[in-house]
C-alpha cells in the first residue's frame, strides 16, 4: 500500500508539535526456557508482568520479540555469549531516572508472588537513544516508530558506533534507532560500555529481510571499525498465540 502525502520528518509544522520523549531503552536478552516452556512464559509476561510496567509514567512503550529456528539460520553474526539469545524484551523509557520506579515495581510484584522465574539471562542493558530515522515511504516520523505495528525487528549489536541510516535503503526496513550502552548501576544492567544497539523496525517478513540485509552488513563491517556481536531477525510476539513464534 502506498500511503499518501509528505513524510512527517519533512514537515516542520508536524515536528514542532512534539518529538516524543523516549530517550532510554532497557533491553533484556535471554535464552530459551530450559524446559521448553517458552509459550507459558510469554503468556504470563504479556498478560501480567509487561502490562504492569505501563503504570510507570516513565515507560512510554514496550516490545517483545522472539527468535525462531528460521530466524537463527538467517543471522549474519552471532558471537558468544550472544549466540544463545532467543528472547529480547525492550522497554522504552523517557530517561534513566525511570529505572528507580522500575526496580520498586519489580520488588512489589515479587513480594505479591506475581513473578515466574525469569528466562535465563544473557545480558541486560540500558541504552541512550541517539539516532533515529524512518524510511520516507512509511510516512510516519522516526519519533513514533516504537508504536508502529512491526512485522518484525532486526537487531544489530555491535562493539563500536557507526550510523545505520544506510540500512533504510534495504527493502523491508522501515526505520532504525541506534543507542549506545550507558554506564548504570549493576543492579540494572551488565551491557558493556562501547557497544551499540540498533533496532531495525521491519514492514516485511524478518527472515526475508535478513537475507537482503546480509550483504549490506558484510560491507559495513569490512569498511568500518565496528565489530558485530549479534545481527539477527526476530518476530514480534502475537498475543494469545503464545506458541506461534517460539525458539
Amino acid at each position: 500500500m502506498q500511503l499518501p502525502g509528505t513524510p512527517s520528518d519533512e514537515i516542520a509544522d508536524v515536528l514542532a508539535t512534539g518529538r516524543g520523549d523516549i530517550g532510554t531503552l532497557f533491553v533484556s536478552m535471554a535464552t530459551r526456557h530450559p524446559e521448553g516452556r517458552d509459550a507459558e512464559y510469554l503468556q504470563w509476561h504479556t498478560l501480567d508482568h509487561r502490562l504492569e510496567q505501563h503504570r510507570l509514567s516513565a515507560v512510554r512503550a514496550s516490545l517483545r520479540v522472539v527468535s525462531t529456528p528460521a530466524c537463527r539460520a538467517a543471522r549474519a553474526a552471532s558471537n558468544d555469549p550472544y549466540d544463545a539469545i532467543d528472547h529480547v524484551m525492550t522497554y522504552f523509557f523517557t530517561d534513566p531516572g525511570g529505572m528507580e520506579g522500575f526496580l520498586a515495581l519489580a520488588k512489589a510484584l515479587i513480594e505479591a508472588k506475581r513473578k515466574l522465574p525469569l528466562l535465563p539471562p544473557v545480558e541486560r542493558g540500558v541504552y541512550e537513544v541517539q539516532r533515529k530515522a524512518a524510511a520516507p515511504r512509511v510516512k510516519v516520523g522516526a519519533d513514533v516508530l516504537p508504536w508502529w505495528p512491526v512485522r518484525g525487528v532486526y537487531l544489530l549489536l555491535e562493539r563500536g558506533d557507526l550510523p545505520a541510516d544506510a540500512l533504510l535503503d534495504v527493502d523491508g526496513v522501515a526505520g532504525v534507532w541506534s543507542a549506545p550502552a550507558m554506564d548504570v548501576d549493576a543492579r540494572l544492567a551488565s551491557a558493556k560500555a562501547g557497544q551499540t544497539l540498533t533496532y531495525c523496525f521491519l514492514d516485511d517478513d524478518p527472515v526475508v529481510t535478513a537475507e537482503r540485509l546480509r550483504p549490506v552488513l558484510t560491507a559495513r563491517w569490512e569498511q568500518a571499525h565496528v565489530e558485530p556481536l549479534l545481527a539477527a531477525p526476530f518476530y514480534p510476539l502475537i498475543p494469545h498465540e503464545w506458541d506461534r513464534y517460539v525458539p
